[in-house]
Formats: structure tokens, C-alpha cells, sequence
């Protein structure tokens, strides 16, 4: 008895642990075996979870034992709904059916809608759906941010700094060189994801509206790609170093470059002041909760500049593509934006609602040839910037109380093109001898930052919860590569590959 005892409890464990990992599936089109990226996933008809660019997600302990149910859906396909322990004999693969769906309260016609008229009742009902409809909320939301700086070209140098001898100044510059190698060599690159409950109302305060949110962090980590590689912090750190071993904070100077000089006052004891000043620095959670609410803010149809292809109809050509079902009872247009004047700047596909004109998803990217916020006075000067990068997927569904949209995914990605190729010299105000330093900074890349956003769950709360929870700074926790284990107890973004490959050098 005891002997069956044993292998009983050795069964019942074995059945435990076969699901008591996060486990990664994979959404294809089951007659051509592509990926399906951003398909929508209802875990146990809780958690709302979305598949990755390369078609992926990720169940948590939690969700992950045989009879998990899972209700996948996707534009132009028929919706699954199917179990965990189905999906083992299949690799946990979803293979997704294209197909339409009859409806009883939507007729569906061959006859091809007026393009014009669609776009002119998407624009009267943004207010509508995205204004929000002052409930009080709570938000599980997982947040996946990466930066990096890509340079070509890194070149500063000192070529005077009285005081300093031309060895010491070769000593310096021979450092300089480096940092510059080794920044080329290991460009700084990392992620940072946060699992938190964010809380949001809107009140009112001397009889006006107030907006009021709180963040909560649940769990957050941090990984760069590799403790060798030079950070922003780093560099940041080496140009303050190198400017305070040659300029005195405590003198005053006059900066000159090429043939402009400049007619300020520039010390250096306001920033050294401001740096070790007693003021209160921003802290983690105060940080994290404007970030949120940035991303959250460039993703409203209604209130980011970036949509303007929302709001400035007369600078782009819109094309009727076709119409698909979209899985909850509705039907979804299918048009294409492309610029028709010189200021419209994107391209990409909306995803219109037929029932009330509501865009469930948009698809943008900058237009061949395009760019936001160009400075080129490269020959003039020696300085160009401009935003070469700016692409996106949106999503947003119902909202489950209230009326109006909520935002339930967002992916966007921004490239930043830096030149600069200056001389500094920074003149001593003095009628003694005056101290001059001569900088040369020859600096060439590209800055890189992607953010992607799930809405796992959304709840509805009270204004008075949001107003007395106090937020709790919190770290993140840094990682030597990705490990799936960390976020076992919870639902998150499936990372790409190149994520997964990331690794600190040991």
C-alpha cells in the first residue's frame, strides 16, 4: 500500500510539473504555416494576452495546466477556442483557419463603400470612442522598453586646455580614444520590462477636471547587452569627467564655436549645484508613471499629433482595400493611407469598425523618404539630426464598462540620425590670464528606442481607491540574459529572438 502510495504521488507530481513552467506557443495561418503577429488571446476568460511580430506568446504557471482555455481570434480568421491539453499532440502550435463568418445583424454587401465617407465618420467619432468615459480604472499592464545608441563615428579630442601639458593632453586624448573605440565596438544597448497595476480616475479640484494616476509596481527587470559594453550613463559620465578635469566650476567662461562665439555667461558651479543639491531627485515609480502615461498619450487616436492622418484627411489618399470579420460580431474596413501633400508624412492600414467607425487597429510607418524634426546645417554649423525612424501598431478594443475604447496593445519604434562635427573652445571671463579649452568632437550614429505595451486586464474601480493608494518606489532587477523563470508566475510579452539571444559576458 504504501510502495502505491508512492507511485501515485510520483504520477499525480509528474502531471504537476509536465505544466508547472511557462510555456511559448505559436500562432500560424493553417494553410500557409506564416506567423500571425498580434492575434488576440482570452486565457481562461480573464487575461487578455496578443502574439508577438514573430507570431509567439507565453502562458505563466497559472495559466498553464491542461485544461487552460484559450480562445484565440484574428482579423479574416475563424476564432479557436481550444484547451492546453489539445494543443500538446500539435507542439503548441494554433493553427488559425481563414474564413468568414455569417452574421444575423450585420448585412454584408459586395457593393464597395465610399472611402471618403468612411474616413469623414472615423474622424467625427475619435472623440467618442477615445476621449474616455471618466470611470475610474485599474490596468495590469506589462511595458517592454529598449534604447540604444548605434555610433558610426566618435571622435572628441582636447586639442588645448591651459594648465595641461601636451603630454598630459595626449594622456587624455589617448583615453578619449578608447571610450570611442570601445563605444563603436560595444554600442550601449538594454531592455527594461515592468509588470504593474496602474490606476487612473478623473476627479475635480477648484471645480476642475483633474486627471489623477498611480502606478504599482508588480515586478520589473532590467538587461543590457553585455556588463563590457558602454552605457548611457556611461557616456554621460565621461563627458561630464573629461569637461570638470579642464573647466573650473568655480570660474566663468565665454564659448566660442568656429566662427560664432557666444555672448552668455556659462559656469559650470549651477550644474555642480544642481547635482548636489538637496532636492528631491525623481524616483523609480515617479518615473516609470510618466513614461506610462507618455506611451499611453501617443497612442490616442484623439489626442497624439502623430495621427494626422486621422485629422488632416486632405493631405492623404485613402484607399479602400476590403472588409473582414473581425471575430466579436463585427466587421472591420480595410483601408490603406498613403501622403497626397508634401506634409503628410506616414503610410500604413486602419482596421475601421462597420458597426460604429471605431479604429481597432492601425498599422503606420514614415512614408519613403520622409523624416520628423530635421535640423541640417551640417555645412554651416557641423550639426544634423533628424527622426528617420517612426513606426507603430496600435490596437484598442471595447471597453468592457463604460462606453468608448480602451487601449489593449501598442508597439512603436523611433530612430533618431545624430552629426556633429564642432569645435568648442570655452574662453576664461577674466582680464587676468584667461584659461581656454579647445574641444574637437566629431560624433556620428543613430539612436534607437522601441516600447511595447499589453494591457493584460482591465477592472473598474473607484475614485476613492486611486486617491488614497500611495505608490511604492521600487528597482528593477538586472538580469545576465533573458530568463523565462522570472516572469513564470505571470503573463507577459513573448520577447523576439534577438532578445532572447541578449546576454551579459560573464
Amino acid at each position: 500500500m504504501k510502495k502505491l502510495f508512492f507511485v501515485l504521488f510520483f504520477c499525480l507530481f509528474a502531471i504537476q510539473t509536465q505544466f508547472a513552467q511557462t510555456i511559448s506557443l505559436k500562432i500560424t495561418d493553417a494553410d500557409t504555416g506564416e506567423s500571425i503577429p498580434f492575434a488576440n488571446i482570452k486565457v481562461n476568460d480573464t487575461a487578455n494576452l496578443i502574439s508577438n511580430a514573430e507570431g509567439y506568446f507565453t502562458l505563466s504557471e497559472s495559466n498553464n495546466t491542461a485544461s487552460t482555455q484559450l480562445l484565440v481570434s484574428y482579423m479574416g480568421y475563424a476564432p479557436l477556442q481550444t484547451t492546453l491539453a489539445a494543443l500538446k499532440d500539435q507542439q503548441y502550435v494554433i493553427q488559425l483557419k481563414p474564413g468568414i463568418v455569417a452574421l444575423d445583424d450585420i448585412t454584408v454587401s459586395n457593393e464597395k463603400p465610399n472611402v471618403d465617407s468612411i474616413m469623414a465618420a472615423v474622424k467625427r467619432n475619435l472623440k467618442l470612442h477615445y476621449k474616455g468615459n471618466g470611470l475610474a480604472f485599474k490596468d495590469q499592464l506589462f511595458t517592454r522598453n529598449s534604447s540604444g545608441f548605434v555610433p558610426k563615428k566618435v571622435d572628441i579630442t582636447i586639442d588645448k586646455s591651459t594648465g595641461f601639458s601636451k603630454e598630459q593632453l595626449k594622456t587624455t586624448n589617448a583615453d578619449l580614444k578608447i571610450f570611442g573605440d570601445k563605444l563603436i565596438k560595444q554600442p550601449p544597448f538594454g531592455f527594461k520590462d515592468l509588470l504593474c497595476n496602474y490606476y487612473t480616475t478623473l476627479t475635480t479640484k477648484n471645480d476642475k477636471p483633474l486627471f489623477v494616476s498611480k502606478l504599482e509596481a508588480v515586478k520589473a527587470a532590467s538587461l543590457r547587452n553585455s556588463e563590457q559594453a558602454v552605457s548611457l550613463e556611461d557616456m554621460k559620465e565621461m563627458v561630464e569627467k573629461t569637461f570638470l578635469k579642464h573647466l573650473d566650476p568655480n570660474k566663468f567662461y565665454r564659448l566660442k564655436s568656429g566662427l560664432f562665439g557666444s555672448r552668455d555667461t556659462i559656469s559650470l558651479k549651477d550644474g555642480m549645484h544642481e547635482k548636489n543639491s538637496k532636492s528631491k531627485p525623481e524616483t523609480t515609480v515617479s518615473k516609470a508613471r510618466t513614461d506610462m502615461m507618455t506611451t499611453l498619450y501617443r497612442n490616442n487616436f484623439m489626442q497624439s499629433e502623430k495621427f494626422d492622418f486621422l485629422n488632416q484627411l486632405e493631405s492623404y489618399t485613402y484607399t479602400y482595400e476590403g472588409k473582414v470579420y473581425k471575430s466579436d460580431e463585427d466587421y472591420v474596413y480595410i483601408i490603406r493611407f498613403t501622403p497626397d501633400k508634401s506634409k503628410a508624412k506616414y503610410t500604413g492600414k486602419l482596421y475601421i469598425s462597420v458597426t460604429d467607425y471605431a479604429i481597432v487597429r492601425c498599422d503606420y510607418t514614415l512614408a519613403e523618404g520622409k523624416t520628423l524634426n530635421s535640423f541640417n546645417m551640417k555645412f554651416l554649423l557641423g550639426v544634423k539630426s533628424s527622426e528617420n525612424v517612426n513606426k507603430g501598431t496600435v490596437i484598442y478594443k471595447k471597453n468592457p464598462m463604460g462606453t468608448g475604447y480602451y487601449l489593449q496593445y501598442a508597439a512603436m519604434e523611433t530612430g533618431q540620425y545624430i552629426y556633429v562635427n564642432r569645435p568648442l573652445k570655452f574662453i576664461e571671463l577674466t582680464d587676468a590670464e584667461k584659461d581656454v579649452v579647445s574641444f574637437n568632437i566629431k560624433v556620428e550614429g543613430n539612436m534607437i528606442n522601441k516600447t511595447e505595451l499589453l494591457n493584460l486586464n482591465r477592472e473598474e474601480t473607484s475614485n476613492v481607491a486611486v486617491e488614497q493608494f500611495k505608490e511604492k518606489d521600487f528597482d528593477y532587477t538586472p538580469l545576465k540574459r533573458y530568463d523565462p523563470s522570472f516572469w513564470k508566475e505571470y503573463s507577459v510579452i513573448e520577447p523576439l529572438e534577438a532578445m532572447k539571444q541578449l546576454k551579459a559576458e560573464e
